[in-house]
């Protein structure tokens, strides 16, 4: 379902999904049945037991129709479990090819409008574009009008990301050709 015809992009966490297998599984479902959000993106960093939360994510993921699965950084992982493609991080535009020859879509995190003119001129499917708004530890906001001057200038669809937890971001953002909106904190 979408709000305001926007995309929405669910990004876990550890806070809030927790890092056992059950909790994790538990947490997700509720969240995805909650906000049926259309891409869905596991993220954990730390997770000593990625791998096995990975194969749980993308199982869950595929009970939920219309949900795209992404798994961080790992486009091999992505690819054997089935995931529907890979987020990777500004530091891997030279993983873009590699990934886009394995079938997987792919979504690079960017901060600059160079990055995703890079993104794009490299084949990724999507970027997210951040931060926004203010949030933790993220450097200063773009804002919406930085928002708006990227959108005028890029082809790639842009998921507006960094301090989107309340519906009146949403509203916000949904007053620009963003793709959609990516957010950890508004999902939960």
């Amino acid at each position: 379902m979408k709000v305001f015809g926007m995309q929405k992009y669910l990004i876990t966490s550890r806070e809030f999904y927790g890092d056992t297998l059950r909790e994790f599984c538990s947490n997700l479902c509720k969240q995805l049945e909650k906000h049926q959000p259309e891409f869905v993106l596991y993220r954990d960093k730390n997770a000593q037991n990625y791998g096995e939360i990975a194969t749980a994510f993308v199982t869950e993921c595929k009970k939920f129709e219309n949900v795209k699965s992404f798994l961080h950084q790992d486009s091999s992982l992505a690819k054997k479990l089935g995931a529907s493609g890979v987020h990777l991080t500004s530091g891997q535009f030279d993983a873009i090819k590699e990934a886009k020859e394995m079938g997987l879509f792919v979504i690079i995190s960017t901060h600059t409008h160079e990055e995703v003119l890079r993104a794009q001129m490299l084949g990724a499917d999507a970027v997210t574009y951040s931060p926004i708004f203010v949030s933790p530890n993220k450097g200063e906001p773009k804002g919406i009008e930085d928002l708006r001057e990227l959108l005028d200038i890029c082809e790639i669809k842009v998921f507006a990301l960094g301090g989107i937890v309340t519906q009146e971001h949403v509203e916000v953002i949904a007053q620009t050709k963003a793709y959609g909106f990516a957010s950890i904190r508004y999902f939960y």
